[in-house]
């Protein structure tokens, strides 16, 4: 465990200990709400870390609610063809700008530093000599901290002999473990019961979706409650520090984000606005007709112009036909003996 997390084990600990310099220096070092409080704010800071991420995730879902409806064509038109349609689906996010690893990390992220915290926090034992970035003092410290009687090391379930090795017993663990174990189910509910009233309606339309998530909803809540029994009482404070967070966040983030969809539509709207509309009783022109129109127009000036070109050479041709000159005039008629006495004999006939 130290081997494979020593990366993430000195940090996590290294934090606990800047909090609790803060707060030991005005409550006491030895005091229990001194050490809880070191434990709340070392929540606090990794999710601090993780607030971009988790912004990142949700931009991601509301992405993804976009184009729900293409995903479920997908799935009905592939149905028979999972590679098509994993492929079919990748392509589709990468147009959309969507990667679905980055709804995930958030919480994948947590998984170490939990695992981090509860071993730092079973490492602080009366014989130890150090944990971590923590010295002999320091392990005195926590290990004499309570909180009524009930110490934060330990956990309710422990045998009776460890306890009372810490100098407790199991009625002062469970007076405060049950509590917060209860605490810790309820924020576990709300953090998920919003969870679920913020999924798409495509999204709960598919029936196993919509049934995972209300599985999920009444699952975790009593899984707080069956491990808050095994789980050390700053673990169960954590937990508590995380799920209060959580809930926090979610209420903060998701205003935060149905304003800045609201500033688009606005956008939208306005753009509608100010674009140019058609004349009364005139037909609206579509921008495909109008770009064909346009390039039309450019194809017939050039043919225009070298129309009237050849219309200009005609005439000036012509002109110097008749003419003998670029002025146009027309020339006198020869004198033709032959035309002129068919002409007078026309005449004679006509009177």
């Amino acid at each position: 465990m130290e081997s494979f997390f020593s990366f993430i084990l000195y940090p996590v600990s290294a934090i606990l200990w800047f909090w609790h310099k803060v707060f030991g220096t005005v409550l006491g070092p030895d005091n229990g709400f001194a050490w809880a409080l070191s434990v709340f704010f070392l929540v606090f800071s990794l999710r601090v870390v993780l607030l971009k991420p988790a912004m990142s995730q949700l931009r991601a879902g509301r992405k993804m609610a976009k184009f729900a409806p293409q995903i479920q064509k997908l799935r009905e038109k592939y149905k028979g063809d999972r590679q098509r349609m994993a492929q079919e689906m990748q392509k589709l996010q990468s147009e959309h700008g969507v990667n679905p690893l980055g709804g995930c990390l958030p919480a994948l992220l947590q998984i170490p530093v939990f695992l981090s915290l509860f071993h730092v926090l079973r490492n602080f034992t009366p014989t130890a000599q150090s944990n971590f970035v923590f010295d002999r003092a320091g392990v005195e410290s926590f290990v004499n901290a309570n909180i009524f009687g009930a110490k934060l090391s330990n956990w309710i379930t422990q045998p009776a002999d460890q306890l009372a090795l810490f100098g407790t017993d199991r009625t002062s663990m469970m007076i405060v473990g049950i509590p917060l174990m209860l605490i810790a189910s309820v924020a576990t509910f709300f953090t998920m019961r919003l969870s679920v009233k913020k999924q798409t309606d495509a999204a709960m339309a598919n029936p196993q979706s919509a049934m995972m998530a209300k599985f999920m909803m009444y699952i975790a809540p009593v899984g707080a409650i069956i491990s808050g029994w095994f789980l050390p009482i700053a673990v169960l404070l954590y937990w508590l520090a995380n799920n209060a967070w959580t809930l926090g966040q979610q209420h903060f983030l998701t205003k935060k984000i149905d304003h800045e969809q609201e500033r688009e539509k606005e956008k939208e709207i306005e753009a509608k606005k100010s674009a140019p509309r058609p004349k009364p009783g005139q037909k609206p022109v579509r921008p495909e007709a109008k770009a064909a129109d346009a390039e039309s127009e450019a194809e017939a000036e050039p043919a225009a112009a070298t129309t009237g070109g050849q219309q200009a050479t005609k005439s000036s041709s012509n002109g110097q036909r008749l003419g003998g000159r670029p002025g146009g005039k027309k020339s006198q008629p020869k004198n033709r003996p032959g035309k002129q006495a068919a002409a007078s004999k026309k005449g004679k006939k006509r009177r």
